[in-house]
């Protein structure tokens, strides 16, 4: 895993487009969806996870949204240390794009993406914690 603390400068300013911050949430009977918030702009990509909330699924259906972006826009992903993410390795070979993570029990290290999570809830019904 590489650390947070080891992002470029430039991702902490928000200055530079290609930036996100990923996350996932569960909605109500055992469905869920992954979110990606652009740190710039916070323009937001929704993940659909058809296929469940696995590694494997999470990593697919982040290459398959991410590579349809111009490359200018793909330069890194912070995410938190959520086993959905075990695959991150593969998604950097894939992708190109690599991911940061966050310190345990830190929500506020992505903060752009704590947010749009809070708006979506509005809209989207979502349980407050995973299933185990």
């Amino acid at each position: 895993m590489v650390m947070i603390s080891e992002r470029p400068a430039e991702v902490a300013d928000r200055a530079v487009p290609g930036h996100w911050e990923g996350d996932l949430n569960f909605g109500r009977k055992m469905t869920a969806f992954g979110t990606l918030v652009e740190r710039h702009s916070r323009y937001v990509i929704l993940l659909k996870l058809p296929n469940g909330h696995g590694a494997e699924s999470v990593r697919n259906a982040m290459t398959k949204r991410i590579l349809t972006l111009p490359a200018q826009l793909r330069k890194s992903i912070t995410w938190d240390q959520g086993k959905e993410v075990a695959q991150h390795v593969q998604f950097t070979v894939d992708t190109g794009v690599q991911i940061y993570f966050c310190d345990p029990k830190s929500p506020w290290q992505r903060g752009s993406n704590g947010n749009t999570n809070g708006l979506l809830r509005q809209y989207l019904p979502t349980r407050q914690t995973p299933p185990s």
